[in-house]
């Protein structure tokens, strides 16, 4: 899953023949270590995505659309500067290896013509977007790397760039077949996939996988296991891929896993998973990465934007589960109030028998059948009565803790409902907007203190807005306060009112005029409820469903809090696909 050298490779032949020339229009930094470049060309506008983040360090033409922090980090006003109006002159790789270098021409405060290089390097964890200048030396780099990050290579402003170490391994565009089936022959007997990633510059597992599975007919056989007819396979598949990189011919191909997420990508056809997977073949090399790392991106890009409140909303509900299990514990402790009350009973009856010092007596119980005898403590400082008091005042205490525990109970287990749905909520916000609208619902709840100043409110949002194939509008709120908002205000009564039973999610009405709903939209409309919420990953969703007349709101319940009766259930699978057809822009 790994963008290697190879796949890289075309995407440079991609970039040079689209953009080469093009001038640098805009600069953004949509997250901490992602950038775009905006740029202008004769032929139109294009934006060019660098990611160096540990999961998906990539570049690529994108058509996504990408939402910027309000202020630009430093290092997007550093790009800003030095790249206005920049001019793209050169896009090159050394070899197979997977670090980019995008020159650009532009010109320096004292107008002379400079040139400034962004170094992209793809190294997983440790990828990396570096500003060089005409003479190699480091200007910024999106991740500083210093003596306690790496004792072999520091990536510092001020110091000159130098590539990462290099590896004795053949590149496939600077060698032939038969000398990678030589290197593999007199190599460790490891199963040829890992043979060939130890032999070879800049490919990936899957590439090496896919070659491997050519040349053994799909057996899993060590380097050491096969005969002259498989490593004849072997350098004529190898031909192909060269001549594949060497001609710029290749396929860009998505793998699509059983339960329909991508699973890998390569710049060639994949067979070597058989009728276990899907492969897509796309246009660009760009459109694959866009559409492999899109949903990816957004819910880490969100994830990142949202840390402050998911670690608010852990903390909470980890308070509020400590004290829910105290409280319980103690109510359990309160069940034992009848003996206390009993103990009081058997001493004042047999008072006579009692005198001060006592610390115990075995009084009989005359509440039971044949009377046993029981153990009762005594306080020696007390009287019998003060005793029998003692004891009665216990039976009182903890009565009244049963009742108070009781409700308070109902009310921790109520905020850990409340913050289950908020945390829910945030996990699919896709929107500054959206989490800017959790954070003032937490305001509003005590949850987050109010800093002190005008504060500006946060942009109102449009529910979300799908239509059935029979044409009526459904509604989904997109926080709690939406869902009261559209349960209890916006609706009307014959309006039909959808949520997953006993589990967060967000609240959905199906828009009826006053016209009968079809159960095609019935079932839609349940879909998209079952997709709108904590469960929209699950296989079967139990949705509830009535007319918004059904729906009340609790006295003092939370936002989003509401019961219901008079309701019918199904049973539906969330479908993200259903859901992305049907919704319409709001």
């Amino acid at each position: 899953m790994a963008l290697d050298g190879a796949y890289l490779s075309f995407l440079r032949d991609e970039i040079e023949r689209g953009a080469l020339g093009a001038r640098v229009e805009r600069v953004h930094q949509p997250s901490r270590e992602e950038i775009v470049i905006a740029l202008r060309m004769r032929g139109g506008n294009a934006k060019l995505f660098l990611s160096a983040r540990g999961n998906s360090p990539r570049i690529n033409f994108t058509n996504v659309q990408l939402e910027n922090p309000k202020s630009p980090p430093m290092f997007c006003m550093f790009l800003r500067k030095h790249l206005n109006s920049a001019k793209l002159v050169g896009v090159r790789q050394q070899g197979l290896d997977r670090i980019l270098f995008l020159d650009f021409e532009t010109i320096n405060e004292l107008g002379d013509t400079v040139m400034i290089t962004i170094v992209l390097e793809i190294m997983g964890r440790h990828s990396n977007i570096i500003i060089v200048d005409q003479n190699g030396k480091i200007l910024e780099c999106i991740k500083r790397v210093t003596e306690e990050v790496s004792s072999v290579r520091l990536v510092l402003p001020g110091m000159a760039y130098c590539l990462p170490p290099s590896q004795d391994r053949l590149v496939l565009t600077e060698t032939t077949s038969g000398e990678v089936a030589s290197r593999v022959r007199k190599g460790r007997d490891v199963p040829l996939s890992k043979a060939l990633m130890e032999s070879l510059q800049g490919v990936s597992p899957i590439l090496c996988r896919e070659i491997a599975h050519y040349a053994t007919r799909g057996l899993d056989l060590t380097a050491g296991a096969l005969d002259d007819e498989m490593y004849s396979r072997l350098t004529f598949f190898l031909d192909q891929v060269i001549d594949m990189l060497k001609s710029k011919q290749g396929r860009p191909t998505m793998v699509i896993g059983p339960d329909g997420k991508p699973k890998d990508f390569c710049f060639l056809n994949i067979t070597q998973y058989g009728h276990s997977c899907l492969t897509r073949a796309y246009d660009s090399y760009s459109g694959l990465l866009d559409s492999f790392y899109s949903e990816r991106d957004r819910i880490e890009r969100m994830r990142q934007r949202s840390h402050d409140l998911l670690r608010l909303l852990a903390n909470q509900s980890d308070r509020a589960a400590r004290k829910l299990a105290l409280q319980k514990e103690e109510l359990s402790d309160c069940k034992n109030r009848d003996q206390f009350k009993l103990c009081g009973d058997l001493i004042n009856a047999n008072i006579y028998r009692l005198e001060r010092g006592m610390s115990e007596v075995k009084l009989p119980n005359f509440f039971e059948e044949d009377c046993p005898e029981l153990a009762v403590k005594l306080d020696p400082r007390r009287t019998p009565s003060q005793n029998a008091q003692h004891y009665y005042r216990e039976y009182r205490k903890a009565a009244t803790a049963e009742k108070m525990l009781s409700d308070l109970i109902v009310q921790g287990e109520e905020e850990l409902r409340y913050l289950d749905s908020v945390f829910d909520l945030l996990t699919r916000a896709s929107s500054e907007a959206e989490l800017s609208q959790i954070r003032e619902e937490l305001m509003s709840t005590g949850y987050i203190k109010r800093g002190g100043g005008k504060r500006s409110k946060p942009a109102k949002l449009s529910y979300k807005r799908y239509e059935s194939d029979d044409g009526f509008i459904i509604l989904v709120g997109r926080n709690n306060l939406q869902n009261d908002q559209l349960t209890l205000k916006d609706a009307h009564n014959y309006d039909i009112w959808f949520h997953t039973q006993n589990i967060p999610g967000s609240h959905t009405v199906i828009v009826t005029e006053g016209r009968e709903v079809p159960d095609r939209t019935l079932e839609q409309a349940a879909v998209i409820a079952a997709f709108n919420s904590k469960a929209g990953a699950s296989a079967k969703v139990s949705v509830d469903y009535t007319i918004i007349k059904n729906v009340k709101k609790p006295p003092a319940a939370k936002p989003g809090r509401v019961i219901y009766d008079k309701y019918k259930t199904a049973v539906v699978t969330p479908d993200e696909a259903l859901a992305k057809r049907l919704q319409v822009q709001s």
